[in-house]
């Protein structure tokens, strides 16, 4: 059954208290250990994303479903540019961009990328202890 667990607006300067907010109801819901850490870094990511390219604000929302934590972030930039979800290639040491959505997908069990001219939404789960 699906709960919300928690929904907030973002904008920059805020992305260290969204990373303590989205600790606390993580553990909150069961997950410890490294399952946490790599939320939280995944969320971090996602939502440092979207504030440098997808606009400066956004939208997080988590819900817990079927034994995983879920954790949806929008933005309403102007979208990844053409191609750029077939590249999942490992960035090399020497690219100073391009870890955020490599390493989501890397740590997550899920991971849904929608984007667009009006947005970009991350969706991504991890699966409760």
């Amino acid at each position: 059954m699906c709960r919300q667990v928690w929904d907030a607006g973002f904008a920059r300067g805020r992305i260290a208290s969204l990373r303590r907010a989205i600790a606390e109801h993580a553990a909150d819901e069961g997950l410890t250990g490294r399952r946490l850490e790599d939320f939280v870094l995944v969320a971090n990511e996602v939502i440092t994303n979207a504030v440098v390219h997808g606009g400066g604000h956004g939208r997080v929302r988590l819900w817990a479903d079927g034994g995983r934590l879920w954790c949806e972030v929008t933005d309403e930039g102007p979208g990844l540019p053409p191609g750029w979800l077939g590249d999942m290639r490992p960035p090399t040491r020497f690219e100073s961009r391009g870890r955020g959505l490599w390493l989501t997908r890397l740590l997550c069990d899920h991971i849904t990328i929608v984007s667009g001219p009006r947005g970009t939404t991350v969706t991504f789960a991890a699966v409760c202890e």
